[in-house]
């Protein structure tokens, strides 16, 4: 038994030394001379979670809860696994298990709490999301026909697995009666005043069970604490140096309590001193494991040691630490730190990505392809170029007319715009977006675009050309009603006006008393909206 702690200690240090894979080793080292040892199995699923391996992290939890089903924390690392995979519901099922087994865990409580934020802000986010999605339709006499419809229950798929595509779908009858029910509404009479729902009480804190009394615990603790306390008002005073004589004072006295080495850690962040900061944080979190220390505290030096990379604009680093704790306990503050960690690396990398004379190697082999008419690898290199030189805005312009070779006209018209916006004078910006629009038939729009190229350069035969073309087109136009749907449902404009309750109203106002149109035109916010309906064909007025 002495090989196996000696191993479980080996691993425990590699561990917290972010050596993963050396760790693994130990503890599996450990196992194969103890194989019902539920501490070793719990701890090699840690290390699994912290390589990312969260598969193998919850079989290890899986067994440490097979080995001892009253211990707490073999809940918690499966449940960690779960919510990396994904499983959120199974995560929560997992924190309810362990709270049987062990009602007054405050970590499990603290992960259910947060389990259930995520996935009520799941549900909020995509309501076709939900759990219950089919019996809640099952239940309610407007979507219960329509369950037996296989086109129906193929939309329900799309939109739970994809939420973004719901914009493009509003125009779907069933879209919106699905909607009612989901969100416990009648979309129909959004328009009505309704009396204001009172708000949910506030939710109870949860209190932390108290600490034991002062004169509960042995002399050396009871010293330990009064030093740390002469520490703290010291560390609040400035008073670096003192305050860590009293830490250190702490320490003699108990050296089990990783907090007063941890606090030590904190003096010398303050102070700049990074790598002993860190090197302290590692020494902090080796006690903490040896005497089972609440994961938050390990958390928190995992934090710090991420904080002090954070300082000293090693991002990578930062990110690597960051991870750590939150995988140990999850807190805003630690996920929000990483996130803005990983959003400057992207922007560094990015950065470094820049090179000029790539982009005007990939610039010219998108020519080549342009030329050749092969416009999805024009397109392919285009967008190379603009990641090696993205302030080029003739880049943008180039992709621009791949984009409408390829039909994709929404995003040939936002590349002409970030050309436009990047050099206002290129006056290709303009044609190309005015060509783009023309394809879309929006052709009041595609003149207005043209006439602004003719203000840069009024020899432009191009947008001259354009003008004549959308004028011709705008007198003689004959779409058919298919040909209408299918341009105003790939319009974001067009779906975000349909969608408006008010512009409904309006709508059929305008439809039962045509003199209504007048009243309506006064408002210029409305008289540009009825005029892309116009553009679009929606809309005809005779």
């Amino acid at each position: 038994m002495e090989k196996v702690s000696a191993l479980k200690d080996q691993g425990n240090k590699a561990l917290s030394a972010g050596n993963i894979d050396e760790a693994v080793r130990c503890y599996t080292d450990a196992l194969a001379l103890d194989p019902s040892n539920h501490v070793l199995f719990s701890n090699r699923s840690a290390a699994y979670a912290k390589k990312g391996d969260y598969e193998n992290a919850l079989r290890d939890a899986c067994d440490t809860i097979k080995i001892k089903p009253d211990w707490g924390k073999g809940y918690s690392r499966k449940a960690a696994a779960l919510e990396f995979l994904g499983k959120l519901e199974d995560a929560k099922g997992t924190y309810q298990e362990g709270l049987r087994q062990e009602p007054g865990n405050q970590q499990l409580k603290e992960g259910l709490q947060n389990i259930e934020a995520r996935l009520a802000e799941k549900s909020m986010m995509n309501p076709f999301a939900m759990p219950n999605l089919y019996q809640k339709l099952e239940n309610d006499s407007r979507t219960r026909e329509l369950l037996s419809d296989s086109s129906y229950r193929e939309l329900l798929e799309q939109l739970r697995n994809k939420p973004s595509e719901l914009g493009t779908k509003l125009q779907d009858p069933r879209v919106m009666t699905t909607l009612s029910v989901l969100l416990g509404l009648n979309l129909s009479e959004m328009e009505e005043e309704e009396e204001p729902t009172p708000p949910p009480p506030p939710k109870p804190k949860e209190t932390q069970p108290p600490p034991p009394k002062e004169e509960d615990l042995p002399e050396n603790k009871r010293k330990a604490l009064k030093e740390k306390e002469l520490g703290n008002t010291a560390y609040k005073n400035k008073d670096f140096h003192t305050a860590l004589k009293h830490y250190e004072e702490a320490i003699q006295h108990d050296p089990t309590n990783m907090t007063y080495i941890s606090n030590q850690a904190a003096v010398y962040f303050e102070m700049g001193d990074f790598e002993k900061c860190r090197e302290l944080c590692e020494k902090a979190i080796d006690v903490g494991r040896e005497n089972r220390e609440d994961y938050r505290q390990i958390a928190k030096a995992l934090a710090r040691i991420g904080n002090s990379y954070f300082k000293q604009e090693k991002y990578k680093e930062a990110i690597q630490y960051l991870n750590k704790s939150l995988s140990e306990h999850r807190t805003p503050d630690v996920l929000k730190r990483c996130q803005q960690a990983e959003k400057i690396l992207k922007e560094e990398e990015k950065l470094a990505y820049i090179n000029p004379d790539l982009a005007l190697e990939a610039k010219t082999k998108g020519n080549d392809a342009f030329q050749k008419g092969d416009y999805p690898l024009a397109m392919k290199h285009y967008s190379e170029a603009i990641k090696r030189n993205p302030k080029d805005a003739k880049l943008f312009s180039n992709r621009a007319a791949c984009y409408t070779k390829l039909l994709e006209f929404q995003l040939a018209l936002k590349d002409c715009e970030e050309c436009i916006r990047l050099e206002p004078s290129f006056i290709k910006g303009y044609t190309r977006k005015g060509a783009a629009l023309e394809a879309m038939k929006d052709f009041t729009k595609a003149v207005d675009v043209y006439q602004k190229a003719l203000e840069l350069d009024s020899s432009s035969k191009e947008a001259t050309e354009g003008i004549q073309r959308c004028m011709v087109s705008q007198t003689t136009r004959n779409d058919t009603p298919e040909e209408v749907k299918q341009r105003a449902m790939s319009d974001p404009e067009v779906q975000q006006i349909m969608s408006d309750p008010a512009m409904r109203m309006i709508l059929e106002q305008m439809q039962k008393d045509p003199q209504a149109l007048s009243d309506h035109l006064k408002n210029p916010v409305i008289a540009q909206k009825i005029q892309k309906l116009i553009d679009i064909g929606l809309i005809a007025i005779r």
